[in-house]
């Protein structure tokens, strides 16, 4: 167990450092702008700059904004997920205030795909392991619970509100090519991960009872299990289905690969659902739901 968790803080630390690479080596020079927090942040940081004439860096801005979005993830989110994105959010801040910020080319255009690009990857890489960079994802996820709407709708309404205020306040082009920007990190993450909020998985096992029990155990999740019966083989068996978030995906998986390494899963996106689903807080029974 302990090498799992220092795995996964070890890849949450390697994703903090590519994207504090994304922003000193491509967006932050050319005035294009990441998504979430951190683009709010390298957009306030560029205001205070060149029209106030106080220089605050983006490092120290998008900690101290993340501050009360990490709080309210604390309450609202989930204490594990948090802690996490804290750690995720610490070296992010360290690695953009000791990481030299320069520019590698003065092509707009090559720092908005690059920079997307590594940005794309380190969240990712996150996202992949079960945390979160923090800020926007927290925000969103509290809102989508709150109205039940698709937590899509509020990341596209948030970063939204950066290209508009880009636009604004420097060159309309700035707008463009930050989109262009956040198109290409979402396009990695698609790759490594998923931006689906919920996931369902369907898991064939001979191991039925010890899978949903250690399920259970670490996730709390409802759980349906269907008599299965396999056609080639002939034998009995059976399939464990449920949804679960993306960010619970890693730790599904080492469930499995510990219960039952030879269990077939299927992972396919879930793009809506009615009734109960649980959140943060909520208890469920800790036998089978279905």
């Amino acid at each position: 167990m302990f090498l799992v968790e220092a795995k996964r803080i070890i890849m949450v630390i390697i994703g903090a450092l590519l994207n504090a690479l994304s922003l000193n080596f491509f967006l932050i020079k050319a005035n294009v702008y990441a998504s979430g927090v951190t683009g709010a942040a390298q957009l306030v940081s560029s205001v205070f700059k060149d029209f106030i004439h106080i220089d605050i860096t983006t490092g120290m801005l998008v900690f101290i904004m993340n501050v009360p979005v990490l709080i309210l993830g604390w309450f609202k989110v989930g204490k594990g997920f948090t802690i996490y994105s804290m750690v995720s959010v610490l070296f992010l801040t360290l690695f953009l205030e000791f990481i030299p910020t320069i520019s590698f080319s003065n092509d707009i255009m090559l720092n908005a795909v690059f920079g997307g690009l590594i940005g794309g990857v380190g969240i990712g890489l996150t996202l992949k392991l079960g945390a979160s960079t923090g800020g926007m994802d927290i925000i969103a996820m509290v809102l989508s619970r709150m109205n039940d709407k698709p937590i899509g709708s509020y990341m596209l309404i948030l970063n939204g509100i950066i290209i508009v205020m880009a636009g604004i306040l420097y060159e309309p082009e700035n707008a463009l090519y930050t989109l262009l920007t956040l198109y290409v990190t979402t396009r990695v993450i698609d790759t490594i991960h998923t931006r689906h909020e919920k996931v369902t998985a369907m898991i064939i096992t001979r191991k039925a009872e010890e899978l949903h029990r250690a399920i259970h155990k670490n996730l709390v999740r409802g759980i349906t299990i269907i008599p299965a019966r396999g056609a080639y083989s002939n034998e009995n068996k059976n399939m464990l289905y449920l949804v679960i978030t993306r960010y619970e995906l890693y730790d599904l998986e080492q469930i499995i690969n510990e219960v039952d390494p030879n269990a077939f899963t299927n992972i396919v996106q879930t793009t809506g659902i009615f009734g109960f689903f649980r959140k943060e807080g909520e208890k469920v029974a800790t036998g089978v739901k279905s």
